[in-house]
């Protein structure tokens, strides 16, 4: 059984987790009241991805010395400053500043935050619970980014900003009261966390994480003009599917992190081989609406599921030192994530069609597959 320290951890990934995407829903709003474009006020999520790769790794080695739990309440206060200073600020350039400030906390909250929930979990259940604990991010992207832009469209955009704060005073508090001391976890050192970080086996955990949500991402960034133009969605109806696929990726990651607790890489390689043949059916399906809704309902559930045993396995490719590479694997799920929607931006840009985006994000997946597969061949 989980404890009530599972569900702190969830609400700060949730919290922290919203940060990310917040300002997509806003864009018009926020360019607007700061005189830029909206490509420019797009750019707030790209920055937010930079302090985010590279923040992580470094407050994990600034924090390394310091107990996990005081660490975990000072990330989640970054947080709340940092969205509290996005709501007010008074220029763009004091927007993006405050969005690279509130991002270092980011990938290190998460990074940590595995540590602990692989720590605190029953003996077997390390994987199930970072499902749980990433359950929260997903339900951020699904649930609370489309809440903070209904918010948005009811005041102004900075009042979603400032819900976000308050949200992880909560969170702050759930951690506090709920997450034990964890004096019994090991001291981590830095030059054992980076010698781990750097060996073979972690840099291939690495790539395989890159690339393998590289190729869920290829695909799921375009996934609305998809359904719009070649389903024939009407907007309203895709915002539902995006919901229902929402609901899909949770029970993906649950499922794929009770599968990976059992067998850690044969998951990840069946999550990834099943991916690329629902993005091939998907590809064929489009312009077929039920069966296109059907797919893409099965593919959210299949390739979401890979996000747990991608985290165990940047972490127990690490031995015992393996902080540094939980909190870089962060940084590798972000890199997939601009990758992926990067190659299906060129799939459309060089005029291939949105049906070929489906099978770049295939072609993706089978590579992070053959990857998994020299892993296994070489832990053999």
């Amino acid at each position: 059984m989980m404890g009530l320290w599972m569900i702190a951890l969830a609400a700060g990934a949730f919290c922290i987790g919203m940060t990310e995407f917040l300002p997509m829903g806003l864009l018009p709003d926020i360019a607007h009241d700061l005189d830029v474009s909206i490509p420019a006020a797009g750019n707030l999520v790209t920055v937010y991805a930079l302090g985010v790769a590279f923040g992580g790794p470094l407050i994990v080695a600034l924090t390394i010395g310091l107990p996990r739990k005081a660490t975990l309440l000072m990330l989640m206060a970054i947080s709340v400053l940092g969205n509290a200073l996005c709501a007010m600020s008074p220029t763009y350039s004091a927007l993006a500043a405050a969005r690279i400030f509130t991002a270092i906390s980011h990938g290190s909250f998460f990074g940590i935050g595995a540590v602990v929930a692989f720590y605190l979990a029953p003996a077997g259940q390390g994987s199930r619970a970072l499902a749980l604990m990433f359950t929260g991010l997903t339900l951020a992207n699904v649930l609370g980014v489309p809440l903070g832009t209904f918010l948005g469209q009811l005041t102004n955009w900075r009042m979603p900003f400032f819900a976000v704060s308050i949200c992880g005073l909560f969170a702050m508090l759930a951690i506090w009261r709920y997450i034990p001391n964890l004096n019994g976890m090991a001291k981590s050192d830095i030059r054992s966390e980076m010698q781990a970080m750097m060996s073979k086996e972690v840099l291939l955990a690495l790539a395989i994480t890159a690339i393998g949500f590289g190729g869920v991402f290829t695909l799921f960034t375009y996934i609305t003009p998809i359904l719009e133009d070649e389903s024939g969605l009407a907007p309203h109806m895709v915002s539902l599917v995006l919901v229902a696929m929402g609901i899909a990726a949770t029970i993906g990651l649950n499922i794929g992190g009770k599968l990976a607790d059992m067998k850690l890489l044969p998951t990840i390689v069946g999550s990834l081989f099943g991916m690329a043949i629902l993005s091939v059916l998907f590809a064929w399906a489009m312009p077929y609406t039920i069966p296109a809704l059907a797919i893409a309902f099965i593919w959210g559930l299949v390739s979401f599921a890979v996000g747990p045993g991608l985290q165990t396995n940047a972490m127990e490719s690490a031995g015992d030192a393996p902080l540094m590479a939980s909190t870089v694997n962060q940084s590798a799920f972000n890199l997939g994530n601009a990758g992926g929607a990067f190659l299906g931006g060129a799939v459309i840009h060089f005029g291939f069609g949105l049906p070929n985006v489906a099978i770049a994000s295939a072609i993706v997946a089978i590579l992070g597959c053959v990857l998994t597969l020299y892993s296994m061949y070489r832990k053999k």
